[in-house]
Order: structure tokens, then C-alpha cells, then sequence
């Protein structure tokens, strides 16, 4: 892990993703009433029936839909990574469990809650957020 890389700047690619990201969960908010974070979204894929189901089957759908389309538009991602598939997989896991731990992730409370200036999502966000940066200087001094 001597090789750090960083993943490149793109200021323009940012803030169209920013704007996209804030469109859904206003549009999401209005017509739904529900708070765009995407793990109660998933849980409640696996778990809801009919209505309360589909819609977040077709939010997610629209996820893994606008990757694709734009690998396809732009030729693919330019992120690199220095640690291989398991540890990935083990990252995904403890996301997932601190997701049902925190009562939400950085899309609902990040996003979503602190647009709502929720206390609550506030708290979270820095929780979040401190952790990632202790995490990131263990992994990178250790």
C-alpha cells in the first residue's frame, strides 16, 4: 500500500451528479413523501409487497440504470482501488451493518436529513465522517 493514486478532480462531473442526486431526493420527497436513503430503500425492496415495493425496485433500477448508461456515454470509471475483492466485500458488509446501526446511511441522513436540517441526521453525518477519516489514516499508517 505504498502506491497511493487518487481518483481524478472533475469539478463539472461533481456538481452534475450533486444536482442529480438533490433533484431525486426533492423529486422522491414531493411526490412520495419519502426520504431518499438507499439502504431503508433496499431493506424495504426485499421486504414491502406492491406499491410500497415497486417504486423502490424502480428507484434502484434507476441506479444501477444511470452506471450503465453512463459507462456506455463515457467509456467507464476512472476509480482505482488498492485492496482486492475480499476486502472490498468485507467493507461492503460493515457498511451494510452500520447502515441498520445508524438507522440510515449518507444518502438519508447525509443528504436527505441534513436538506431537512434534522438533528438527528446531523449527528449521524458527522459520526459517519469521523469514522471515515480515523478509518482511512489506520488503513493508510498501519
Amino acid at each position: 500500500m505504498e502506491n497511493w493514486t487518487t481518483t481524478p478532480f472533475e469539478p463539472w462531473a461533481g456538481l452534475a451528479g450533486g444536482i442529480l442526486i438533490g433533484a431525486a431526493v426533492v423529486l422522491l420527497l414531493l411526490t412520495l413523501g419519502r426520504i431518499a436513503g438507499i439502504s431503508g430503500i433496499s431493506a424495504g425492496a426485499m421486504t414491502k409487497s406492491g406499491f410500497e415495493r415497486h417504486w423502490r425496485l424502480a428507484f434502484l433500477a434507476g441506479i444501477i440504470l444511470s452506471a450503465i448508461l453512463y459507462i456506455a456515454l463515457m467509456g467507464g470509471f476512472a476509480v482505482q482501488t488498492q485492496l482486492g475483492s475480499g476486502w472490498m466485500i468485507i467493507a461492503g458488509l460493515l457498511v451494510g451493518f452500520g447502515t441498520r446501526l445508524g438507522s440510515g446511511c449518507t444518502s438519508g441522513h447525509g443528504v436527505a436529513g441534513i436538506g431537512r436540517l434534522s438533528p438527528r441526521s446531523i449527528v449521524a453525518t458527522m459520526i459517519f465522517f469521523g469514522a471515515a477519516v480515523i478509518t482511512t489514516n489506520l488503513i493508510r499508517h498501519f
